[in-house]
């Protein structure tokens, strides 16, 4: 009896530690497959799912972690990487000997894009996404969105300015830079999981905003975007003398300083009330840039063509695209009204900008922008461009921002011989960035110099500088310089099948579609469900104009004007 049941005490003791051995085992190998399919499952729809999931399992306590906090950590990885890339740059800067000045330059835009912009935008993002905002990261699925679709154009960027390096330095940073781009990528693609329409006990249906184009610009009212406070409407719309100003910016020495830039570095920093520099009429020599600690800055001018503010930095001459811009902007929130933006480098200067905006939530009104190839760089953010003139030869409106023009007047002029004129070259890199351009309204002519001698040179509406490269021209004024064909290639076959190149009920003698490009990328939209998404109803929130302001918006999808 007794060894009876010290066997069956031994089998019993012998049946635990199996047990134990089975079951504690397998449940680290467990887990751990636990992990793997739910970082599997967040990643199904990136772009790069290989890099999510190695990212994602490395979180401990994967399943417990909410979309907001899943997001984050792949953010936090890809600030560690935007941190090594800028000191691998600023340590090829100080390091490597017998570099050119563009090469200097494309490394010093690299150490800024990185350093400045790419770090503030990954934080803001972060600080979005979480319990800190006193507003659930719902709330802020565009503002998300166009963070991190800035954040991702600024590598790209960084890229582009050693297209032509002696030392190919490109080698050295890209590794780096794609990762990062990955990274972004493929948190744009799970943030999708935060849409409105997702939020918890959301009524939205989901199906309202699914086939949404741009989905990015968000309510209009009074014939502004609704981030524009009243104030600043306001601003826009008043005489000058009406407009209370807080630096006065003369020539003749009858305002507080002589120069533009003597009156922005007196300006506060960080400011989150508007800050109104008069720049009166007259011809400003200088290149300016509105830092990011220079936000909620508006210049007044005296209007086109008098207030003048002029430079000729450009690629020839040892400067990158994005240093060449005679006006810089990055401080968020920045207005302009009345002034001419010039770079007058020439068209055998190749790339010369007149004006780049890096700023998000900025607006120019009654403003123009001259020069020859790459006048207006809308890099990055949301801009806004009403009753402008941009003046151009080559992709002269570029950049990878979510921009609406409206009711502007885009003129082709007499580009260098064997040049084609461009009028846009659109750089969305990922099909997820609320990236593009919307032309809207708008009068598309040749200029002045161009009118002579238009039958020597072609002109398109636009093509394709990234992959996936978006552009629409609305109930727009095409003139007859447009080639029948309407759009060009950039390489090839480059992009043809993944851009997104759309006209919608546009008139004059160059909008007829009927010898457009074949190209399964453009379409002519016909459909009333794929034109309402670009109306100034539906594609920017129309409803909420009111018919008194006297501007001229179709509120439709008539073409009335």
């Amino acid at each position: 009896m007794y060894n009876q049941r010290r066997k069956s005490s031994l089998l019993l003791t012998l049946l635990a530690i199996i047990l134990l051995i089975f079951f504690s085992l397998p449940k680290s190998l467990q887990t751990q497959n636990i992990q793997l399919e739910i970082a599997h499952s967040h990643c199904q729809d990136t772009l790069y799912p290989q890099l999510c999931i190695s990212t994602l399992s490395l979180i401990p306590n994967l399943h417990q972690k909410t979309i907001p906090e899943i997001i984050s950590s792949t953010v936090n990885a890809t600030i560690d990487e935007v941190k090594a890339s800028t000191e691998n740059c600023t340590n090829i800067l100080h390091k490597m000997s017998k570099l050119d000045p563009i090469e200097k330059r494309a490394l010093d835009d690299c150490i800024e894009l990185l350093g400045d912009s790419t770090i503030f935008e990954l934080n803001t993002t972060l600080y979005d996404l979480s319990t800190k905002n006193h507003n659930s990261p719902y709330k802020h699925y565009n503002d998300l969105q166009t963070l991190l679709s800035a954040a991702m154009t600024n590598q790209d960027t960084c890229l582009n300015g050693f297209d032509d390096s002696k030392h190919n330095l490109r080698h050295y940073i890209e590794h780096n830079l794609h990762t990062i781009e990955q990274h972004v990528s493929n948190s744009l693609a799970m943030l999708k999981k935060l849409k409105p329409e997702s939020a918890p006990g959301s009524t939205i249906s989901s199906s309202s905003n699914s086939n949404e184009v741009f989905p990015e610009y968000g309510a209009m009212k009074n014939g502004y975007p609704k981030w524009m406070k009243k104030k600043d409407r306001a601003l826009l719309q008043a005489p000058i003398n009406q407009i209370k100003f807080d630096l006065v910016v003369a020539k003749d020495g009858s305002g507080n300083f002589g120069t533009i830039n003597e009156a922005l570095s007196a300006a506060p920093n960080s400011s989150s009330t508007r800050f109104v520099i008069y720049i009166k009429a007259g011809t400003y020599s200088e290149y300016i840039d509105v830092e990011r600690k220079k936000s909620m800055i508006m210049f007044v001018g005296d209007g086109i063509g008098k207030t003048q503010i002029k430079g000729n930095r450009n690629v020839v001459d040892g400067w990158t695209t994005f240093r060449s811009a005679t006006v810089a902007v990055v401080g968020n929130g920045f207005i302009a009204r009345g002034i001419t933006f010039e770079n007058f480098a020439g068209p055998s200067k190749h790339q010369a900008v007149a004006l780049r905006s890096g700023s998000d939530l900025s607006a120019f009104y009654q403003c123009s922008f001259v020069a020859y190839q790459d006048t207006l760089y809308v890099h990055s953010l949301r801009q806004f461009y009403r009753e402008c003139d941009i003046y151009g030869t080559v992709d002269f409106i570029f950049g990878n921002a979510a921009v609406v023009f409206q009711n502007c007047n885009l003129y082709a002029r007499k580009p260098n011989p064997n040049q084609k004129n461009i009028f846009t070259a659109q750089g969305r890199e990922d099909p997820n960035q609320n990236t593009g351009i919307s032309i809207l309204n708008c009068k598309v002519a040749a200029a002045s110099d161009l009118v002579p001698v238009l039958s020597s040179f072609k002109n398109y509406l636009g093509r394709p500088w990234k992959q996936y490269s978006r552009t629409v021209f609305l109930l727009s004024n095409i003139g007859s310089l447009i080639d029948p064909a309407g759009w060009l290639e950039w390489d090839g076959n480059f992009a043809l099948n993944t851009l997104y190149y759309g006209e919608y009920l546009n008139k004059g003698p160059g909008s007829n579609t009927n010898a457009r490009v074949k190209w399964p990328g453009y379409r002519v939209i016909n459909s009333s469900a794929e034109a309402s998404q670009f109306t100034v109803g539906n594609f920017i929130q129309g409803s909420q104009w009111l018919p008194a302001t006297g501007f001229p918006f179709f509120l439709s999808l008539t073409s009335s004007s």
